[in-house]
């Protein structure tokens, strides 16, 4: 099908255009001069609903993610499957102005869009890895042994379950990214994958940002051509002849916000080169990291603004790998995160520059999604429930209790921004997915370990 005839037949051009030259595919963000006309159309319709995660393995440092905790006590390793619980509450139960510590300070432009969600708690099943099980139980928070053929408590996750109502006219229903650049596999599916269709069946993290793309945007046919928005010009001109003001605009930006991430690849790739030749000690096969996350975020961003998925996960890592990680730009020389959260004493200061470089990543994804426009005057913030958190509550004490977590987005579907809401001790995790599924127009009256739901949540 050519450029023209998918404009005429506009139940397709949301989804995609082909451009003359290869074949290669190339999906469009919501313009709205191609819903004009669209079988069943308003000027009013609404904005597709989104819900995305951005993963922290191993933790977090809390004397620099929670305010009030800065003067507290450094841990010590508490060992496996700890359940310790710091009970010196800073603020009592209930919604707060929002404060920012030193580690969520990069969300301070965002700081309408974002709110911090703590007290929350999510319950240890025994007999398992506590990394392990923080990262694949994350999204599914099954009561200890509920699941009688997993030494995981583990089903299908809120990934999937919310894509089966609001993922399912997409090309992908779900997206599943990972940060993971090791090419040694010294740990199981367990330690990588938050995703799962259900007990036992993994929904694969891609790791290659290459595959990302080439999925994406079906590249692979034209692998020998470097610059798929080169191939799509030509086509793309055609289309834009066709389009308002507004939308020549945003269709130039999104076209620009592809080749940055063509670019972006292509700069990973010789920074690689040169640091293999460099003489300095560093695992040669990882890819300099602030790039590495800027770009897998970049993708997760620009799936979600065209269409090709309505749900998407990315882990900045995975949990518990002993590899040294080169860490470009951020800490002077390869460590191990994991390493590190086992001896805080040694390694405070870079422990806190990664959480919050991590933070600072999930922020520069919030602003570029309010300022991604949508229908109705929307952005693609407004229509995504975007959240930010860890399966553990620290990378020391490995708890499980009082996980950290940022909620962004999530105005379409009545969430409301700008504040500190801290829950009363032993809220169960699964509370506020419940609440999310419902936001979303999910019929659900249970999730997981559910109690009830959150309903200081929305306006």
């Amino acid at each position: 099908m050519s450029l023209s005839q998918g404009f005429q037949h506009q139940h397709q051009s949301r989804r995609k255009f082909l451009a003359a030259a290869g074949g290669a595919a190339l999906s469009l963000p919501w313009l709205e001069t191609l819903q004009a006309g669209r079988p069943g159309s308003s000027e009013t319709a609404a904005a597709a609903q989104r819900l995305a995660f951005f993963y922290l393995p191993n933790g977090i440092t809390r004397r620099g993610f929670f305010p009030g905790e800065a003067d507290r006590d450094l841990p010590k390793f508490a060992g496996q499957n700890n359940v310790w619980r710091f009970d010196g509450q800073v603020v009592p139960p209930g919604s707060h102005p929002l404060t920012f510590s030193p580690t969520l300070e990069p969300l301070h432009e965002v700081r309408d869009q974002v709110s911090l969600i703590t007290g929350l708690d999510r319950q240890f099943q025994h007999g398992t890895d506590s990394h392990a099980q923080a990262a694949s139980c994350y999204l599914t928070s099954v009561a200890p042994y509920e699941v009688t053929n997993s030494a995981y408590p583990l089903a299908r996750t809120l990934d999937h379950v919310a894509a089966d109502a609001i993922g399912q006219e997409t090309p992908f229903s779900t997206l599943e990214l990972s940060c993971n650049d090791h090419q040694n596999n010294i740990e199981s599916i367990y330690f990588d994958n938050m995703s799962w269709y259900g007990t036992g069946h993994v929904a694969p993290s891609m790791r290659n940002p290459r595959t990302v793309y080439d999925r994406l945007f079906g590249t692979s046919r034209n692998a020998e051509v470097r610059n798929i928005t080169d191939l799509a010009l030509s086509s793309a001109k055609r289309l834009e002849k066709r389009l308002n003001g507004g939308d020549r605009q945003k269709f130039a930006e999104y076209l620009e916000a592809v080749r940055a991430i063509e670019k972006r690849m292509d700069r990973i790739d010789k920074l690689r080169a040169e640091l293999v030749t460099a003489e300095i000690e560093r695992p040669d096969d990882h890819l300099p990291r602030n790039e590495y996350i800027h770009l897998m975020g970049d993708l997760l961003v620009t799936a979600l603004q065209t269409g090709l998925t309505n749900v998407g996960t990315l882990m900045v890592g995975p949990e518990r790998w002993t590899t040294p990680t080169n860490w470009e730009g951020i800490l002077d020389k390869p460590h191990s995160h994991h390493g590190m959260t086992h001896a805080p004493q040694n390694h405070l200061e870079d422990l806190l520059k990664l959480d919050r470089f991590h933070v600072f990543a999930f922020a520069r994804l919030v602003q570029r999604m309010a300022q991604i426009e949508e229908a109705n005057g929307s952005s693609l913030l407004d229509n995504t429930v975007f959240v930010l958190g860890a399966g553990m509550g620290d990378g020391t004490t490995h708890q499980y209790n009082d996980l950290p977590l940022v909620m962004a987005g999530g105005h379409a579907a009545g969430i409301q921004q700008g504040r500190h809401l801290h829950l009363a001790a032993g809220t169960p995790l699964a509370n506020l997915w419940l609440t999310v599924l419902q936001s979303l127009g999910i019929d659900r009256t249970r999730y997981a370990d559910s109690t009830g739901t959150i309903g200081g949540l929305f306006a």
